[in-house]
């Protein structure tokens, strides 16, 4: 009894210092992820908005959306060279619509709005003319371009256009340099990862959360991509937690705190045979 003590005693203690390890080296992680969450609710509510109060949507050239201290921006551009805003939808960190501004005057854009248009639009080319990036059936690409101090660069997200559904995966990141050229585009996971929630067989039942693999190729960690899916969705779905897999760590998203844990696989590996051996006695 006292050597199981020990033995439990000593992987706790592990536990405690490995973990904290791991999850303060995946806080940049969180912090991107939550940057492309604040972007992707002002894009969810902004365009709910906009086309609800702009008439003439045959002007509208695209999208984008971006923060600026506790204010989230979501901006629709005119078609055409020489674009220019057309409306401007504001949020306060609490996404309340009733709370929005709503501005359509039109207007240049500001020095940070332009370089973003510029990369969003770069990035555009490049969906279209790279057989890189996929497009699903029922599916469309959300583009997230983020200037954050010398970084600039566009993630594409996959969105589903049915109901019912949460889609991880298919998601690409590219990179420019200071005068916004395309420096590197890759990839970020290797597949489509649709999971479905809301159905039959969870009335009734008490959702605890979901889970996904990831693959050598997509890394040990988390995604800024997937914890920016999650956040979206964490509600909707009434998930607790989402968990994500890969050969050496388990990043394990507490959807109430909207907190990471990363504890490495080898220590939940150690800890399950101690079980299975303690069990045998």
């Amino acid at each position: 009894m006292k050597r199981t003590l020990t033995i439990f005693f000593v992987l706790i203690t592990l536990s405690v210092f490995g973990q904290n390890n791991l999850t303060k080296k995946a806080q940049p992680i969180v912090e991107e992820g939550k940057l492309l969450y604040r972007s992707e609710m002002a894009s969810w509510y902004g365009t709910d908005l906009f086309l609800a109060n702009y008439k003439e949507l045959e002007n509208v050239g695209g999208y984008f959306s971006y923060s600026e201290n506790d204010i989230s921006k979501c901006i629709f551009f005119s078609k055409g060279e020489n674009a220019k805003v057309i409306g401007t939808i504001s949020f306060d960190k609490t996404y309340v619509t009733k709370n929005a501004k709503i501005e359509l005057n039109e207007r240049g854009f500001t020095a940070l709005e332009k370089d973003l248009h510029l990369i969003r639009e770069l990035t555009m080319a490049e969906i279209n003319s790279d057989t890189l990036f996929k497009l699903y059936e029922n599916t469309n690409f959300n583009l997230i371009p983020l200037i954050n101090g010398k970084e600039r660069k566009v993630y594409v997200l996959t969105g589903p256009k049915t109901n019912g559904v949460i889609l991880f995966g298919n998601d690409y990141l590219l990179t420019f340099d200071k005068k916004n050229k395309l420096t590197s585009k890759k990839a970020l996971h290797q597949n489509l990862i649709p999971i479905y929630y809301g159905g039959e067989e969870e009335n009734n039942k008490k959702v605890e959360g979901s889970i996904h693999n990831h693959s050598a190729e997509t890394g040990d960690f988390i995604t800024a991509t997937d914890i920016c899916t999650i956040m979206l969705y964490e509600e909707i779905a009434k998930w607790k937690t989402h968990s994500v897999v890969s050969e050496k760590y388990l990043s394990r998203w507490d959807c109430e705190r909207d907190e990471l844990v990363v504890i490495s696989m080898d220590l939940i590996r150690k800890i399950n045979e101690s079980q299975e051996e303690e069990n045998k006695k």
